[in-house]
């Protein structure tokens, strides 16, 4: 279907790429809690854009060129892992009555979903190494298979992220109520955030 080989593969495989716990998820957790429905879809629409950046590098042939330079892919990491690292930090040193450290204007959700996304090794591997073995070069078409797959990944990371922003939308309701509980939860984020920092460092 569409030149891709296994298209119902092809679909689960971004499923599952997209429900492992990783910074993203955390992010669009984080941004739905602290800014509601608006901020959590703001926040995918940040998610989205970098893959769509990161597919159509990867199809141009930039990210294959980075992944054969370490060092270019060494920056990669290390940007992301110290901005993954900052983030928790803050999260862990925040106090009762301080300003969330994720509550930010609508447009900075965005800034955030895409910032993560783009400093994500995860991803950048998932479209260089992963996404062109759904490729079937005998039935391939081109560029619209490239596009039916940039199709594919914007759905369902759509439905995928909205489901996320429904269910997180209505924990931190309770949660308004139970301030200290809230404030742990957060502290709990951000040490996630440095593991996941240090995680992708290493």
């Amino acid at each position: 279907m569409f030149g891709i080989s296994d298209y119902p593969a092809f679909a689960v495989a971004v499923i599952v790429f997209l429900a492992i716990p990783g910074p993203g998820n955390l992010a669009l957790i984080a941004s739905t809690g602290k800014g509601g429905v608006r901020a959590g879809i703001t926040c995918t629409l940040g998610l989205m854009t970098g893959d769509q950046a990161l597919l159509w590098l990867a199809v141009a042939g930039v990210a294959t060129v980075l992944t054969a330079s370490p060092t270019a892919f060494a920056v990669i990491q290390w940007s992301g892992a110290a901005y993954l690292a900052w983030l928790g930090w803050k999260m862990l040193r925040v106090k009762p009555g301080d300003a969330p450290v994720l509550n930010l204007r609508a447009g900075h959700y965005y800034a955030q979903g895409l910032a993560i996304t783009l400093l994500n090794p995860k991803a950048i591997v998932f479209y260089v190494a992963f996404f062109p073995l759904f490729v079937n070069p005998a039935t391939h078409q081109g560029l619209s298979s490239f596009v039916a797959m940039a199709i594919t990944i914007a759905v369902l990371t759509f439905l995928y992220c909205s489901v996320v922003v429904l269910m997180t939308h209505q924990l931190a309701a309770r949660l308004r109520s139970m301030p200290e509980l809230g404030l742990w939860l957060e502290r709990i984020a951000g040490l996630m955030l440095i593991g996941f920092g240090i995680r992708l460092a290493l």
